[in-house]
């Protein structure tokens, strides 16, 4: 039984349109970033990335994206983000671009991450509140941000742990 350990690449979906992270999916997320590799390296960079990207996670709302790759080929993939310039959705092309956030082994540390990133966004939007209101509504979503753990998460996790037998 051999183990191929997996890179996830948390990116964040950066556009000027609103509408743009409302109607993207995770199938466009997917067919622009194996585009732009296959611009960026070819074909032997496609063939490479290939292998087991896929795309784990997408909030529309947040533009949040989680990609999953080979452990070799992650830095392929994370050199070709930037040539992602527009998603194409229900025969309608957005302009956007993807901001790399974190590159981790695990969708847990990703999770973490996220969550100090948001806390992070949170703390800079109540510096510039400007009632009372706004500043208690942002407090509140302040406290809520934590990472808690599911009674059903263990049966997820192994079908995703990257194990392949021979």
């Amino acid at each position: 039984m051999v183990r191929f350990k997996n890179r996830y690449v948390l990116c964040e979906v950066v556009s000027e349109d609103p509408r743009c992270r409302q109607c993207i999916e995770d199938r466009a997320v997917g067919l622009a970033v194996r585009d732009a590799i296959g611009k960026v390296h070819g074909d032997y960079g496609l063939a490479c990335c290939s292998i087991s990207f896929t795309v784990k996670y997408l909030n529309a709302y947040t533009g949040t994206v989680l990609l999953r790759c080979r452990k070799d080929s992650y830095r392929l993939l994370c050199s070709a983000l930037p040539f992602v310039r527009q998603l194409e959705s229900r025969n309608l092309r957005y302009p956007c671009f993807l901001n790399t956030l974190h590159v981790g082994g695990t969708i847990r540390t990703c999770q973490k991450f996220l969550i100090q990133y948001n806390r992070r966004q949170l703390l800079m939007l109540l510096q510039n509140c400007t009632n009372e209101e706004e500043r208690q509504c942002i407090q509140k979503s302040l406290l809520s941000c934590s990472l808690t753990e599911e009674q059903s998460q263990s049966g997820d996790e192994e079908e995703d742990d990257g194990t392949e037998t021979d």
